[in-house]
């Protein structure tokens, strides 16, 4: 049986964007300069606080990293923490950009940040 706070890319992008997600990046800083979801916040595992993530009525929170792991104990974490419910993104980032969906990068000729991930 499926874990429903297994959530695939497609359904982490949906609720981006009807404003129903808010998608919190536990991977380091050095990882998210150099690509990330749009509107993604970042809190690092390595420093990881689950009392200090914004909950809002409306609004899941949904964990996520590069494949998955972190993420998941990033869930357990807050979960334990606050008693909230949430998710995580099922396979990370890999499996966002797998799927087709797009990033915020930095391009390697120009250095500048390209952002082709607006909702």
């Amino acid at each position: 049986m499926a874990d429903p706070r297994d959530l695939s890319p497609a359904t982490v992008c949906e609720g981006l964007k009807a404003n129903e997600v808010l998608l919190v990046d536990v991977r380091e800083p050095n990882e998210f300069a150099f690509e990330r979801i749009h509107g993604a916040l970042l809190h690092p595992l390595s420093t990881f606080e689950p009392k200090a993530i914004p909950t809002h009525p409306g609004r899941k929170i949904v964990f996520q990293c590069g494949s998955g792991k972190r993420s998941r104990a990033a869930l357990d974490a807050f979960m334990a923490a606050t008693g909230a419910d949430a998710a995580h993104m099922a396979g990370g980032i890999m499996k966002w950009k797998a799927d087709g969906f797009p990033c915020v990068q930095v391009n390697p000729a120009t250095g500048k940040v390209e952002d082709h991930g607006r909702y």
